[in-house]
């Protein structure tokens, strides 16, 4: 077969940057190691450390919220969070931590329901109460922690039962006393979870003036009842409401997503929302891994899978601990993420197509389809190219007529003739 020449190399970049341009990407953008992000739920309780590479580690249903640190007034308990972040540290993640929940002591509702125990939704009585208790943290993991956010959320009451304006001014003054004891730490605002009033809740932070308090703008962007395409105009609709209340420089995280994902070793999958769609293990890959891209190619800063150790939402069977296809797609993805930049993603006669480059000039794509089987033929003049599905893990060279196969899963493709 023909082998490419530069110049047929540098035509074909020129075709992608065009393409690219014309799709309203501006540019190839790298994916930085901590993109990634994972929730483990019994890290400490017999839950093997993930198989799968990712850079980040959120510490919601971890058992280190403010309740858990300090019970009694005064009477502080970092046993468990000294234990994550020694684990952190060996494994080489960076953890995001959420500072929120109310201890009953320092509610200003202590007797009202909540998602947890009694007066953990409410706001604090004492203002000072929740300065202390943001210093004391982040002045124990100063240098070691440097990632914090507020609350988990909070549009949902069994959350957080308080108003918004008290909610601006919780943030603003933990933002303030984690810049003082350590300028580098990061804040994330309040996160927010799609109900059909989740742009309000933005609107209403932003208007009392979270943007200049915050480093990041937190949202969760689960699509539990459709295709993870579905992302792409939930993402949209965040920016714009960002952009109305000029915010638009604010990087936007997604700090928890997740899925019913069956177990087939014949752990009941509890405590789930039956609305959801529930996946099959072998679907999970396809799911995780066009949900990473599209998140990626939409400018997402980081991406937090929700939960490794699920026994609903898992990545591995409960019982054995085995990978779900999902997690090997989640390992494969983030070696494309790592060596390729990603450029944008655009729906291609049925077929999602997204454009990639490296520092060599070479180029590539990342296709699949939402339903079913489609063809499409690798822009390669010579129809020689190489594919990798998902959660494969190694490269199959073929030839003939240029077009090859492609389904739910997203499979890399590149120029056979690449090293």
């Amino acid at each position: 077969m023909k082998i490419f020449s530069r110049s047929c190399l540098r035509f074909f970049g020129l075709f992608l940057t065009a393409w690219a341009t014309a799709s309203g990407a501006s540019e190839f953008r790298a994916t930085p190691m901590n993109y990634i992000g994972m929730h483990i739920h019994r890290s400490v309780q017999g839950t093997k450390w993930p198989a799968v590479p990712f850079g980040s580690w959120r510490l919601w249903d971890a058992y280190v919220s403010w309740p858990q640190l300090e019970p009694k007034k005064g009477s502080w308990d970092f046993s468990r969070l000294d234990l994550y972040v020694a684990m952190a540290k060996i494994q080489n993640v960076e953890i995001l931590l959420p500072l929120g929940l109310t201890p009953q002591w320092a509610s200003a509702r202590p007797s009202e329901k909540s998602g947890y125990s009694p007066g953990f939704a409410s706001e604090p009585k004492d203002m000072e109460d929740w300065r202390r208790y943001v210093r004391t943290v982040a002045t124990r993991y100063k240098g070691r922690i440097h990632q914090y956010e507020i609350w988990n959320e909070v549009n949902i009451p069994g959350f957080y039962s308080g108003t918004v304006e008290t909610l601006a001014e919780l943030t603003c003054e933990a933002g303030r006393v984690l810049k003082e004891v350590d300028p580098q730490n990061i804040l994330i605002s309040p996160s927010i979870v799609g109900t059909g009033k989740h742009l309000e809740w933005h609107a209403k932070l932003l208007s009392n003036g979270i943007a200049s308090c915050v480093d990041a703008i937190g949202h969760h962007f689960y699509v539990p009842k459709t295709q993870p395409e579905a992302m792409i105009a939930d993402i949209q609709k965040v920016r714009d409401v960002l952009r109305q209340y000029g915010a638009r420089q604010l990087p936007l995280w997604n700090t928890e997503t997740g899925w019913w994902i069956e177990n087939t070793d014949g752990t009941p999958e509890t405590g789930i929302d039956t609305t959801w769609k529930r996946i099959s293990a072998n679907d999970s890959a396809g799911i995780v891994a066009r949900a990473l891209i599209i998140g990626r190619s939409g400018g997402l800063e980081r991406y937090f899978l929700y939960a490794w150790d699920s026994k609903s939402m898992g990545f591995i069977e409960p019982s054995t601990q085995s990978l779900k296809p999902g997690a090997l797609a989640l390992g494969d993805v983030f070696q494309w993420l790592r060596e390729w930049k990603l450029g944008s993603c655009a729906l291609q006669k049925g077929v999602w197509v997204c454009l990639l480059a490296n520092d060599s000039n070479q180029n590539a794509w990342i296709v699949w389809v939402e339903t079913g089987i489609n063809t499409w033929t690798p822009p390669t003049n010579s129809g020689k190219w190489q594919a990798l599905e998902a959660g494969k893990g190694e490269l199959k060279p073929s030839t003939g007529s240029g077009a090859m196969s492609v389904t739910t899963v997203p499979s890399l493709v590149r120029m056979a003739n690449q090293p």
